[in-house]
């Protein structure tokens, strides 16, 4: 079975922190997950963060300073510490398992997780 799976999001206060997870199992388990998206109410889908090709961590500007991405290769699962949450940090949480192949990409995603952000 093909999976990728997110966790971790939930109701926050503005000011605090959450820690989202991300997993590839199954037929997906050797397609690494290296990017976090956000899609918040009324916007288009936008990258948060990412691990570069080079494996260096890649921010939105709006996130700098304030999110973490990381990964453990070994278990195929990809994190961001999310601190000094905002209101505008709300939004259903997806990361992405690129698939390359010579000419192309697809794009493998999990089905997301919400992040509140409310007083």
């Amino acid at each position: 079975q093909e999976e990728i799976v997110e966790s971790g999001g939930g109701l926050v206060q503005p000011g605090g922190s959450l820690r989202l997870s991300c997993t590839a199992s199954g037929a997906l388990a050797d397609i690494a997950v290296t990017g976090w998206y956000r899609l918040a109410p009324g916007k288009q889908r936008e990258l948060v963060a990412e691990i570069t090709n080079g494996g260096a961590p890649s921010y939105a500007d709006s996130v700098k300073g304030r999110f973490t991405i990381s990964r453990d290769q070994a278990k195929n699962t990809l994190y961001l510490q999310m601190n000094d949450l905002r209101p505008e940090d709300t939004g259903v949480y997806y990361c992405k398992a690129p698939f390359r192949y010579p000419g192309g990409e697809y794009d493998y995603w999990g089905q997301g997780t919400q992040v509140t952000v409310s007083s």
